[in-house]
């Protein structure tokens, strides 16, 4: 009898159902950080889901916190929240964009999350009568997760955190390395992301840096097959193939990988150079044809739009882009969507005042008032509000944005001149106050409110009419509500309620009707915008800043 494969390629034979067996890719890093892994990662990833396997991607992050939920923006950037209410490294957004899928927790794993898993079960028990040690109990956990799609998904990329060389990321690399000798080599490839800087006082590019970062590497018992080499000019083949001669690397898998004017043509950019055919012969997985017309239009819509609107970024995290990276990502999506482009003033929200928010916001189409926490830069961000809803210019605000635009209606329309939110200042007109869930709750680290739940809409909202559907599901990372013993007021006073829990207890939407377009949001919408498809609300906000764009041209 000849076993065969089903439409889910799990193998039948002799009546057994057995696993399919996964292939993995590792992508390390080296010389320095920032040289866009996650970026790497996610191209790779998208190319061979359009080759049509089934893909998923993990993030190995070597730092000792048990995840980012707790770090400071300035430090790493947003924190993306999955849809099971993992607070997870801003990598997975590249990948869920990407790809177009939603990950789990078991997406992203810390050397904290690690560490305290093993050092829990000593305490237990569980290893009485042995010595705990880095080798083998860290490196079997650590393997342990990187197997935890194992025979779920045909291709599993696992991309490791930090820079070669560093400490904290030793025990990751030899987790790999052992994982790749128990798969063996036909299953497993190592692609390493390194550097080739170009010197100008010198005219010439400098291959040592990747040299001695390839050579770091095999000292841990690792040789990459693959090596992306960050560059500013296209590389020649003299230096490919010096780079694979001392790499020990054959120079048809030597590829630089070239600055994008979007981060979404990188995947187009490594096909042209058959980056994905040599990871398929590699891996020994049959090549079909690669679909990319779609992916490739919506490159095109971003690169060449018809027209550009501003939208104003008001945030107190703004010398640190990253810190709002899905936000700035989906806006990119909604404006392919609507053929423009879309322009970003950024306003640091400690500076607006009253008497120079005019200045602040001149030129914009669309004000975006971000999310975060603490009361630093909070009048300014209400002050912003204020201008947009006077003003009639489309206003978006999401999670900390949304809880400040209600303050500002309170204050200015509804009455209540001291409005507040008890997170900044406790008061008896505290519009926004702590959830009662989050009452009883002292530990800081993953105790908010976090991952998907759903809300009701309104049928005659701008919510409505943006997603088109009455029941929607989104993503949350807050302990601050609006509190219920103000709603009755608010709402007589033309504050629309527009999306609500399911049990009615608590406010996701709020809007004004008698403007172009004032919505805040009490979860995050960019945490589910996707490449090509872009979220609704996104595309909506910016759609009626290009109308008003259009209407003053």
């Amino acid at each position: 009898m000849r076993p065969h494969i089903t439409s889910h390629r799990t193998l039948h034979h002799w009546g057994r159902l057995v696993p399919k067996s996964s292939k993995f890719i590792f992508i390390t890093g080296g010389v320095l950080s920032s040289l866009g892994k996650g970026i790497a990662s996610a191209s790779i990833g998208l190319l061979l889901k359009q080759h049509g396997f089934s893909v998923t991607v993990q993030k190995f992050d070597p730092y000792i916190n048990i995840d980012p939920g707790t770090m400071n923006p300035f430090q790493h950037g947003e924190v993306y929240v999955t849809d099971d209410g993992a607070e997870t490294d801003l990598d997975l957004g590249h990948y869920e964009r990407f790809l177009d899928v939603s990950l789990t927790k078991q997406n992203n794993a810390t050397a904290g999350q690690v560490y305290f898993d093993v050092i829990s079960r000593e305490r237990r028990g569980e290893y009485l009568g042995k010595t705990v040690q880095v080798i083998p109990h860290i490196t079997d956990e650590i393997k342990r997760r990187m197997r935890a799609f194992e025979g779920k998904f045909d291709i599993i990329m696992l991309e490791i955190g930090g820079t070669v060389g560093d400490i904290e990321s030793l025990p990751f690399l030899e987790a790999a390395r052992q994982l790749a000798l128990d798969v063996g080599r036909s299953n497993s490839l190592f692609v390493h992301l390194t550097y080739v800087p170009y010197i100008r006082s010198a005219g010439e590019v400098k291959t040592k840096p990747t040299q001695h970062s390839v050579k770091t590497l095999m000292e841990f018992g690792i040789m990459p097959d693959i090596l992306l080499c960050r560059a500013e000019s296209k590389l020649d083949k003299e230096i490919r193939e010096k780079i694979g001669m001392f790499c020990n690397v054959e120079e048809r898998s030597v590829f630089e990988a070239l600055d994008a004017e979007t981060i979404y043509e990188v995947p187009m950019m490594f096909a042209k150079r058959g980056l994905d055919s040599i990871v398929l012969e590699k891996l020994h997985l049959r090549k079909s044809a690669l679909k990319m017309d779609t992916w490739s239009r919506f490159v095109s819509r971003v690169k060449n739009p018809k027209h550009a609107v501003t939208i104003g970024i008001v945030g107190k995290y703004i010398k640190y882009k990253d810190s709002y990276k899905s936000i700035l990502e989906a806006l990119v999506h909604a404006g392919a969507i609507n053929n423009a482009r879309v322009d970003l003033k950024w306003i640091d929200s400690e500076l607006v005042l009253e008497d120079n928010v005019s200045e602040h916001l001149s030129g914009v189409d669309g004000i975006l008032v971000c999310p975060g926490f603490g009361s630093r830069g909070i009048e300014g961000k209400i002050t912003a509000i204020q201008h947009a809803r006077e003003n009639n210019i489309p206003f978006f605000g999401i999670c900390l944005g949304m809880q400040c635009a209600v303050i500002e209606y309170a204050r200015n329309v509804a009455g209540l001149p001291n409005a507040n939110s008890s997170e900044f200042k406790k008061n008896k007109e505290n519009v926004i106050d702590l959830m009662h869930s989050q009452r009883d709750v002292t530990d800081k680290g993953g105790t908010m409110r976090l991952g998907k739940y759903p809300a009701v809409l309104k049928k005659s909202s701008k919510a409505y009419a943006a997603y088109k559907s009455e029941r929607i599901d989104e993503r949350h990372r807050h302990r601050y509500e609006v509190n219920n013993e103000f709603r009755d007021l608010l709402a007589a006073k033309g504050l629309v309620l527009s999306g609500m829990s399911p049990d009615g207890k608590l406010v996701e939407i709020i809007e004004l009707k008698d403007h172009p377009w004032f919505v805040g949001v009490q979860f995050h919408p960019e945490l589910k915008s996707r490449a090509v498809t872009g979220h609704p609300l996104f595309v909506s906000f910016v759609k009626a800043s290009l109308k008003r764009s259009l209407e003053n041209a």
